[in-house]
């Protein structure tokens, strides 16, 4: 599903060049459940924005089912991005004006999706997230926890390929934590492709492999099964 073929990221000033990512080549297959770990600075968001389309390679290739997504133009890269990604958060990034029906609508509208159809599907995975009964309330009404399964809601809403998660359980406690990770492996048990960024053991652990980064470049891979 995803091939990345010497992938580098250079941040340049007038006086210093940053290799965020040096050379990084990776497979991901369709259903994959990927964690990405490393210590702080090594590329690993860099690199999630990267598969996200958020950002560009400075050099190397993307493959996203076939497709060299990294030479799109910025109009086609954004389209491919809303029909195929779900984005999950360590910040949850919800939107305080919009309640939580809106927030998790909001991927629909931009797919320009009937309303009818939109209703069905945001009320639909509220219900499967736990939370169909929070509808009206505001991000600042919410625990942290409601606040992540609201974000998985919006992620998922629109049936993605692949979902990227950054730090999804860094701001919740053990127990909401767990929970979250507990959808995360139910969605990709369900056919999600899933790629997660963390520092956490324990959510690695859920993964069915862990690509380790120093420096910018992939030092080992292991499989957790």
């Amino acid at each position: 599903m995803i091939k990345t073929e010497k992938l580098t990221k250079v941040f340049r000033t007038e006086e210093v060049e940053t290799y965020a990512l040096n050379g990084v080549s990776i497979n991901v297959e369709k259903g994959e459940f990927v964690a990405i770990m490393g210590p702080s600075g090594c590329g690993k968001s860099t690199l999630l924005n990267i598969l996200g389309l958020l950002d560009n390679p400075t050099s190397g290739s993307y493959h996203f089912e076939g497709v060299e997504v990294a030479k799109l133009k910025e109009k086609d890269r954004t389209k491919f991005r809303k029909g195929n990604i779900g984005f999950v958060f360590q910040s949850f990034n919800l939107i305080d004006e919009m309640n939580v029906f809106e927030n998790v609508e909001l991927p629909l509208i931009y797919l320009k999706m009937k309303a009818s159809e939109r209703k069905k599907r945001v009320n639909d995975v509220l219900q499967r997230m736990k939370i169909g009964h929070r509808t009206k309330h505001f991000p600042q009404q919410l625990s942290g926890g409601q606040q992540q399964r609201v974000a998985i809601a919006r992620a998922v809403v629109a049936n993605p390929a692949l979902i990227l998660a950054d730090e999804p359980t860094g701001n919740l406690d053990s127990k909401n934590g767990i929970e979250v990770m507990n959808l995360l492996s139910e969605l990709n048990q369900e056919g999600t492709t899933i790629v997660m960024v963390t520092h956490s053991e324990r959510d690695a652990g859920f993964a069915h492999r862990v690509i380790n980064l120093l420096d910018g470049e992939v030092i080992v891979q292991k499989s957790n099964r």
